[in-house]
């Protein structure tokens, strides 16, 4: 079931009287049940797609539906609070706050449906992907960058969200580490039905995926 489409996407800057395309007439669409990465190197336009999926920024042209709607029309901010899970490279977590706290904020401003015991749900989520309870109440600056990046995650998921967006998710992690963050993606697409679209660089991360994108000169194309 698709989820998620890009329509004709363009996003350029202007330089004097010439514009510089990041994207141009860009058309992509998402199901659920899959993962999929989009591969590029630095400055192909890859983050900046994954922006315009996000609604954390607008196209100059085009369209992103998801579910056939608009979210322009959905409202960017209540698309981001209620529909889509995203996940960044650098965590962008409170650093001060504990684990479980990070994970109780989008939870306390969704409009989706969560158990009333928000605090056990959180510890659940936690620990499912590998975070004990322990660990759970530390401030988030006291873990690892893998632990973190493994927070974040159970972030995007604590509101119950189906389409999980992911920006260079592993950049800052070794090998090992990428290894568990990768099939942690994985079992979210296979087992729970969630769309998951990772950007990233890797061509070992790509390989790993439903579906893999080779995002270039702001033209896409499927990566074999």
């Amino acid at each position: 079931m698709m989820i998620l489409e890009a329509k004709d996407l363009n996003y350029y800057y202007q330089d004097g009287d010439k514009r510089r395309y990041i994207l141009k007439d860009t058309s992509v669409s998402f199901e659920k049940g899959k993962f999929y990465t989009i591969l590029g190197q630095s400055g192909s336009g890859k983050t900046t797609l994954l922006s315009l999926l996000s609604a954390l920024d607008s196209p100059h042209g085009g369209t992103v539906l998801f579910n056939d709607e608009d979210i322009k029309k959905i409202g960017y901010e209540k698309y981001r609070r209620n529909n889509v899970g995203i996940i960044f490279q650098s965590y962008n977590l409170i650093p001060t706050f504990t684990a479980v706290e990070n994970v109780l904020i989008p939870m306390s401003i969704t409009e989706n449906d969560i158990p009333e015991d928000v605090k056990t749900v959180a510890y659940n989520l936690l620990d499912y992907i590998g975070i004990v309870q322990s660990k759970a109440d530390r401030p988030v600056n006291k873990l690892s960058g893998g632990e973190q990046q493994r927070v974040a995650i159970a972030r995007a998921l604590a509101t119950n969200v189906e389409l999980i967006l992911a920006d260079e998710p592993t950049g800052n992690l070794d090998e090992e580490m990428e290894q568990e963050i990768i099939d942690i993606f994985k079992k979210m697409a296979h087992e729970h039905d969630k769309c998951v679209v990772v950007v990233t660089h890797s061509n070992e991360i790509a390989v790993q995926s439903d579906q893999a994108y080779l995002l270039r000169k702001g033209v896409l194309s499927s990566y074999e």
